[in-house]
């Protein structure tokens, strides 16, 4: 989770201005009608939504395929078997050649994890539409922490942006994963959870401190609607020249973004992923998909079933929740929905998108529900093995998640017309992270499989 702030001094006085600011995977079932149907302004819709400028060059992604022999997969609820796992690196999307690998059961990975080698797919999908209005109006960000932070310092700092980045807690003794990159790219402030708890008063605070005397802070929400209102006005020369204004001429501005980019902008770019993946050489439009990932904060699960929806696609995506409660994910998902029907309804003339608050996403459980960020025995070792066979990276918290029930799932589908997608979201940094967390875990791999 995160925000977003601008160019200005460094942390010198940043926690004295913060302190003043304060005195067996259970599926649920679908409704009837969850999946979507076809809508012939779909397309044309989404194109109006996509005519933007764009972080990522281009939406394109790598999709490998996994498949077990016979009888590898394991069952529902019990360990896993990855051990002779086969990495298919250059599938083939036609009708014949996924009827021929009806034999055994296999499942499609999109390799989002390779987009950037040090920022998560997911967080990257979510800046990609993000950053391009804070670029248009001159400002830098920054975030809480984890991998979200990372993402922002990484990609501001790519930018010639300042990332002004709020990590819960204390600074550890040695630095590495997310937290290292978060140091090494941006500028860092570690706040007591005490404070940490009233994220707004907190962001505002520091925000303050970075903007100055002559300097002023805009929520990111203010500078997206501001945004829309360019779409049907020439005021957007105005946007471009603004932001081609140098510091000297021009006040500075500091922009903080909600936590983890959970804002509505944040579902574009995983959108636009969804209208590249549904192009007829890859997994089409027509073909009926089950589409896996695992849910921190629920924006990309939610990213994933607008743009399904939008599309008119039968494509059913299942969300593996990690960080909530079913309660949780499913008033995420109302929020997320709303604030993007709020934002885009310039676009929404007579579409579908118009009748659906919520109910689009199916949350489950994960087959083994922990505390969140927990890793339990065992699943280190099955990372391992992934890695090994596969030559793919999964972590034990978040994308082994998605990985178990998209194996679980490939073998209830393995005879049958639905194909199973997951969407590899990253997170490779986070394991060395764990590996100070769970040294008795990771000391077992020292002698192999």
């Amino acid at each position: 989770m995160f925000d977003m702030k601008l160019q200005g001094s460094a942390n010198k006085g940043a926690m004295a201005a913060i302190q003043n600011g304060f005195h067996s995977a259970q599926l649920l079932h679908r409704p009837q009608g969850c999946v979507p149907k076809a809508k012939a302004n779909g397309e044309e819709f989404v194109s109006k939504l996509l005519d933007r400028r764009w972080a990522l060059p281009n939406p394109d992604t790598k999709i490998h395929q996994v498949m077990f022999p016979p009888t590898k997969v394991g069952h529902r609820g019990g360990p896993f078997s990855y051990a002779s796992l086969l990495n298919n690196t250059q599938p083939s999307f036609g009708d014949d050649m996924m009827l021929k690998d009806d034999q055994n059961p296999s499942f499609y990975i999109v390799r989002d994890d390779l987009l950037h080698p040090l920022v998560n797919g997911n967080k990257a999908r979510k800046l990609d539409g993000l950053l391009p209005l804070i670029e248009d109006h001159s400002v830098t960000c920054g975030g809480c922490q984890s991998a979200h932070a990372a993402a922002v310092a990484v990609s501001c700092a790519e930018r010639g942006l300042k990332s002004h980045l709020l990590l819960r807690g204390e600074q550890p003794e040695i630095l590495t994963g997310y937290n290292l990159i978060s140091t090494l790219y941006g500028n860092v402030t570690y706040v007591p959870r005490s404070l940490y708890a009233n994220r707004d008063k907190m962001l505002k605070s520091h925000a303050d401190l970075v903007a100055g005397n002559s300097g002023y802070v805009v929520w990111f929400n203010d500078i997206l609607q501001a945004s829309f209102t360019t779409q049907s006005s020439s005021t957007s020369d105005f946007i471009q020249m603004d932001a081609n204004r140098s510091a000297e001429y021009h006040p500075r501005k500091v922009v903080i973004v909600n936590e983890g980019a959970g804002d509505a902008v944040a579902i574009l770019g995983v959108i636009r992923l969804i209208h590249y993946l549904s192009q007829n050489h890859l997994l089409g439009k027509e073909r009926a998909l089950k589409l896996v990932v695992d849910a921190g904060t629920g924006t990309t699960a939610v990213g994933l079933a607008l743009g399904a929806l939008c599309l008119g696609l039968p494509w059913e995506v299942t969300a593996v929740m990690l960080a909530d409660t079913i309660d949780g994910y499913k008033q995420q998902e109302r929020r997320l929905v709303s604030d993007f029907k709020r934002c885009f309804s310039f676009h929404l003339t007579d579409h579908s998108l118009n009748e659906v608050d919520s109910g689009m996403v199916n949350w489950v459980q994960r087959f083994h529900p922990r505390k969140f960020g927990n890793v339990l025995e065992g699943e280190v070792e099955a990372c391992q093995q992934i890695a090994q066979n596969t030559g793919i990276l999964v972590d034990p918290v978040y994308t082994l998640a998605a990985w178990e029930l998209a194996a679980q799932l490939s073998e209830e589908e393995a005879k049958g017309a639905v194909k199973v997608v997951m969407l590899h979201t990253g997170g490779t940094l986070g394991i060395f992270g764990l590996a100070q967390r769970y040294r008795s875990y990771f000391r077992t791999l020292k002698d192999g499989i």
